[in-house]
């Protein structure tokens, strides 16, 4: 499921939503699986199950036949198209040299796969049971006779152990450290069974989720290939999956076709899944650019990102003459985490006072109504949408976990109400966060001088500059730019292009950018990559945040038994996290705004987890026919 609500983010990562998607984060990110249902148990207290829930029991039981938000007779064959920002000059999407292809891990599969109906639960997919104990110290998976990779040959335990090791030696920095953290070793037990040891120190609710979770290579195409996991590559991996390549021009659109030959076509977990023929990625240099492209018929389906657009543009003739679909379906997942990250790694923003006069200058209630036409609601939480958000004052149970830190942690996180977005007027400019962010930026020591600019003692100037690639974007930035400049703040709007932007992002070669922080319903070891002092370094850990605090709190997190637990820890992360005033949160909306020409079906109703249109939606021949016929496209 992680993989899959990657992949349904692919297309719409521009506009108001500028931060690329990272299939791998995601996957971490989600948190942990383990304890598990419906099992049969061994004399020797061995459980051997078909999936594993951390806090619950399976929904599906062993002989379920298919999932149920999926139309199990849904015919196959057509196309699905969507479209991408910028370029792409890769299909390798585990490094950090060079831009992936959108759905570069569309052909790999791994052990345990997710649903789109359950926050807690995977099955097995490469695997056909689980092994381990009610210790959950190992995990033994018995792969599939049958599974094979695309060239014929069989996934076999070799593969797995080569997988497991290839991400160890070569994974993204932060990963590895995790994934050492977590397993002692790996053992091939005969051609079709794998062990993994975990480590006896580490918590063991998120080992075999992790372990399960990883993407599965062929180690003789690794081998026979000289493949690097470390670098870019034009030649895509070869996995089990259900799709292949089948066209691409660089930089411009790929294209990924179903595998007639594909082994899990009638697996349960796969039934009325992967329906189309193709999947077809346009890419666009602008957003604009991309919405007249769907307008024409370029592409066919659009996950619509911009309110402007989506408020006053939905008009022009597929529309009217309805060969165009225009719809809100319901989306019941955790806010992404959307905002404008400073980067703490600068001198700057290491005072928490200038962190908060900055966000005091954004004006959200005026943005939703002169720009997103009303359509948002303001992000306040890094869970935003659960009840995994932290709320007023900490309650005891919080208080349990935060009192021990005290010296640690912002100030007011133990005795006042968990902080919140500033809220502002109705006019672009806010005359009482102005005078209050001023108020807070002569404590700190950046002064207005003569010519109306702030400097510090050394004579400085306090320069923020924002790091753009959306064309967009402008509209939302250029005010803000605006309000810090009557602040007394050399505020800069920096336009780059999309290329620029990834490798400045990269080498945290930035003061403030648009990022996001995907967080899951069970979070656990991923939450390192994010906000772990391990992770600085990384990516994903964009402002550079390093906190023992933090670390401490995360480890209690991959602790927690119980969901109570869990739900407890995890608010006292996020007041603690919003506490440090990093992040300019922006905002987030509870439906989905998509549009696509009306030849597509789904089942009703859609699961509150993903949207899916690239997984269990499908194409109606007869509809496309006469699109087609009509000149829609």
């Amino acid at each position: 499921m992680q993989a899959r609500r990657a992949t349904e983010r692919i297309a719409t990562m521009t506009a108001e939503a500028t931060a690329p998607a990272r299939w791998l984060a995601a996957l971490l990110a989600a948190g942990s699986i383990l304890l598990a249902a419906q099992v049969a148990r061994a004399q020797d207290d061995v459980i051997t199950a078909h999936g594993i829930s951390t806090f619950g029991e399976l929904k599906y039981p062993a002989d379920f036949e298919y999932l149920d938000y999926v139309n199990p007779d849904a015919p196959k064959g057509g196309e699905i198209s969507q479209w991408a920002f910028g370029g792409f000059d890769s299909l390798n999407p585990y490094t950090i040299k060079g831009r992936a292809a959108a759905l570069s891990t569309v052909m790999l599969e791994s052990l345990l796969e997710g649903t789109a109906d359950e926050v807690d639960a995977v099955y097995c997919l490469l695997c056909s049971t689980i092994e381990y104990p009610e210790s959950r110290d190992w995990v033994i998976f018995n792969i599939r006779p049958e599974a094979r990779f695309s060239d014929g040959s069989p996934v076999t335990a070799e593969d797995v152990l080569f997988s497991y090791q290839t991400f160890l030696e070569k994974g993204l920095t932060s990963f590895r450290a995790v994934l050492s953290q977590q397993v002692e070793g790996a053992e091939v037990l005969d051609t079709l069974r794998i062990k993994f040891t975990f480590k006896p120190d580490f918590p063991k609710r998120d080992l075999i989720q992790s372990v399960g979770g990883l993407p599965i290579f062929s180690k003789a195409d690794f081998e026979t290939n000289g493949r690097d996991l470390e670098a870019t590559s034009n030649e895509p991996f070869l996995g089990s999956g259900p799709y292949l390549l089948d066209d691409m021009d660089i930089g411009k659109d790929i294209t990924w076709k179903r595998n007639p030959d594909y082994w899990g076509a009638d697996l349960p977990i796969n039934r009325g899944r992967h329906n189309f023929d193709r999947l077809r990625i346009e890419y666009f240099g602008d957003y604009e650019a991309a919405f007249e492209g769907f307008k024409a018929g370029a592409y066919t389906f659009r996950n619509e990102a911009s309110s402007l657009i989506w408020a006053t543009r939905y008009d022009f003739p597929a529309l009217e003459k309805g060969w165009v679909v225009k719809a809100t379906p319901e989306d019941g997942t955790i806010a992404t985490g959307q905002s404008f990250v400073m980067n703490l790694r600068r001198e700057k923003f290491q005072d928490p006072r200038v962190r908060e006069a900055i966000a005091l200058m954004f004006n959200f209630e005026w943005s939703n109504e002169t720009l997103f036409y009303g359509l948002y609601e303001r992000i306040n939480s890094f869970w935003e949408n659960s009840d995994m958000a932290a709320t007023g004052l900490p309650s005891e149970a919080e208080l349990a976990i935060l009192e021990p830190l005290a010296d640690q942690l912002p100030p007011g996180t133990l005795t006042e109400e968990a902080v919140m977005a500033p809220v502002s007027g109705d006019r672009q400019l806010d005359r009482r966060n102005l005078r209050r962010a001023s108020a807070l930026l002569d404590e700190a020591g950046w002064v207005v001088g003569d010519d109306g600019i702030r400097r510090n003692a050394a004579g400085e100037t306090l320069v923020v500059d924002f790091l753009n690639d959306s064309q967009t974007f402008d509209r939302v930035i250029n005010p803000y730019v605006e309000n810090l400049s009557r602040l007394g703040v050399d505020a800069r709007h920096n336009r780059v292009d999309n290329a620029q932007a990834v490798n400045r992002e990269r080498s945290h070669d930035f003061d403030i950018m648009t990022h996001q922080f995907p967080m899951g319903y069970t979070p656990g070891s991923g939450l390192q990559q994010y906000f772990g002092s391990g992770g600085v370094d990384d990516a994903f850990n964009a402002m550079g945040l390093a906190d023992p605090a933090v670390d401490a709190i995360i480890s209690q997190i991959e602790q927690a038994e119980t969901r109570e637990e869990l739900t407890v820890r995890v608010k006292a992360l996020d007041r603690v996290l919003r506490a440090h005033r990093f992040w300019v949160p922006q905002w987030f909306k509870d439906v989905h705004t998509i549009a696509y020409y009306d030849m597509y079906e789904h089942p009703e109703p859609l699961p509150p987890y993903a949207l899916g249109q690239m997984d269990f939606w499908w194409y109606n021949a007869e509809k496309g026919e006469k699109l087609k016929a009509a000149g829609a496209f």
